[in-house]
């Protein structure tokens, strides 16, 4: 008997792949990248050629009403002459203030405030919440017309109170005399901004305050109640340490935004004025250097010395909060 070799005892040779086949499988592999393929277009377009071109736009000078033609290499001069600008220094003193102005007392009044609400409020906290929350979510129009109003010297909310308080002995030396020009003074000018800007962010950092005391196990506060700590030992002792993470991330998020500042004093205090100056900050500045000056190229500077003084005040707010805030804050 003999044997012979299992490819001689195959009949039937193998089929290869038809041509149709092949292409069935080119296409499944294909169509996954197909269907993401939008995000990652819109991503290249309004996202990363945006960014590429900032950069490369700040190391020339352009007029953008002559062309791409009208492009003129100068290197790093539009960051020197930015860096060497008073007005850039003006400006970026004035986000500053607004930062710390604005900025502290949001936290400072955000945390007890939060804290209160959780640990009172039960059935109306929903109530409450939305309430602080509506600020945050209107349009910042509609806010500056608001506060225009109110801040108005002849007609305005703010006088009038002022005038009626001022007529009730032992107050009328501690209030000013006459009607305050609120936004036109540029002494006043300034606070009646940030109030504006802390009045509109407070309830978001109560929300995410509120929402970080959620989390807080319940079993901590029995304990210490046991132990004889009133609501004050409580809040400093349990729930401050815990909302160490959450304060890392709503400052952060505070200095980015009011670093950024643009909306609200633009609204406000609209023209060239002296008044409109002292509330000008470094988003406004770098806007009219682009749009009223046409010069896109100092502008564009402007955005990315920003953008390093943000990354750097990030980074030491970080520091400040040490390494188990900015971890967690980070997730």
């Amino acid at each position: 008997m003999s044997f012979q070799p299992v490819a001689a005892m195959s009949s039937t040779p193998a089929v290869a792949a038809s041509p149709r086949r092949q292409r069935r499988w080119t296409a499944r592999q294909v169509m996954p990248y197909v269907f993401i393929s939008p995000f990652f277009i819109l991503f290249f377009v309004f996202g990363l050629f945006p960014l590429g071109f900032s950069v490369w736009l700040s190391l020339h000078q352009w007029n953008p009403a002559a062309g791409l033609e009208a492009m003129r290499w100068v290197g790093l001069e539009n960051y020197s002459f930015t860096l060497g600008d008073p007005w850039f220094h003006q400006s970026l003193l004035n986000t500053l203030w607004f930062a710390v102005a604005s900025g502290v007392p949001q936290h400072l009044v955000a945390v007890p405030l939060a804290y209160f609400i959780h640990r009172r409020l039960k059935r109306s906290r929903n109530l409450v919440i939305g309430a602080y929350f509506v600020p945050y979510i209107t349009s910042s129009v509609a806010v500056a017309l608001i506060f225009a109003t109110l801040f108005s010297r002849d007609y305005g909310l703010i006088n009038a109170v002022i005038e009626q308080l001022a007529r009730v002995p032992g107050l009328q030396a501690l209030l000013p005399a006459g009607a305050v020009d609120w936004l036109g003074n540029a002494r006043t000018t300034k606070p009646a901004v940030a109030f504006v800007v802390f009045w509109r962010y407070l309830g978001w950092n109560v929300v995410l305050y509120l929402s970080a005391l959620q989390t807080i196990d319940k079993d901590l506060y029995e304990a210490a109640t046991l132990d004889g700590a009133g609501p004050w030992a409580q809040f400093r002792h349990i729930a401050l340490p815990l909302l160490k993470p959450m304060m890392y991330f709503a400052v952060t998020l505070t200095l980015i935004g009011n670093l950024q500042l643009f909306e609200e004093p633009f609204i406000l205090i609209d023209g060239e004025s002296g008044v409109a100056r002292s509330v000008m900050t470094t988003a406004i500045f770098m806007y009219r250097t682009a749009f009223s000056d046409g010069d896109f190229g100092t502008a564009s500077a402007i955005s990315w010395l920003l953008f390093i003084i943000i990354a750097a005040l990030a980074w030491l707010n970080s520091r400040l909060f040490g390494r188990q805030g900015g971890e967690h804050g980070a997730r």
